[in-house]
């Protein structure tokens, strides 16, 4: 059996959602990947989707959920927290399991409409390489993925 990774984030619509779809692409063989968020907004930004599609990620199938839906339900080997707000504010179930690492990134919702798919596109960046190095330290070589 795969060892389980969750992302959380406070949104569930950007960060984690990216780092869902990237460990899948890079490692999806190793891992079981999920996202959830504190606070769900119910959907993925439209930058987001873009900002996957455009380095060949389709995360069409993904959606916004709560981290209660994996509550009793789920054990995780990786807990990986993206946004301060979700380290302050997930449950301690969660950041108990396995291993838990807290990530900081930049919420591309926070960015103006102006430059928000220029920014998410680094931010896609900034968490592509925090995960290939990540892999690395788990000795796993990541599948190459253009961001």
């Amino acid at each position: 059996m795969k060892p389980k990774v969750l992302f959380l984030c406070t949104g569930n619509s950007a960060r984690s959602q990216m780092a869902e779809g990237l460990l899948r692409a890079m490692a999806g063989e190793h891992f079981e990947t999920f996202s959830a968020g504190t606070e769900p907004k119910g959907r993925i930004l439209p930058e987001v989707q873009q900002a996957m599609r455009d380095v060949g990620i389709d995360i069409s199938n993904q959606w916004s959920k709560s981290v209660m839906e994996y509550l009793g339900k789920q054990v995780f080997a990786h807990v990986i927290t993206v946004c301060a707000d979700a380290e302050d504010n997930c449950p301690a179930v969660f950041l108990n399991m396995g291993t838990h690492d807290h990530w900081p990134f930049e919420d591309p919702a926070k960015f103006d409409d102006a430059s928000r798919l220029e920014s998410t596109r680094r931010v896609l960046g900034q968490i592509g390489e925090r995960l290939r190095l990540w892999l690395i330290q788990q000795d796993i070589t990541p599948k190459a993925v253009r961001w």
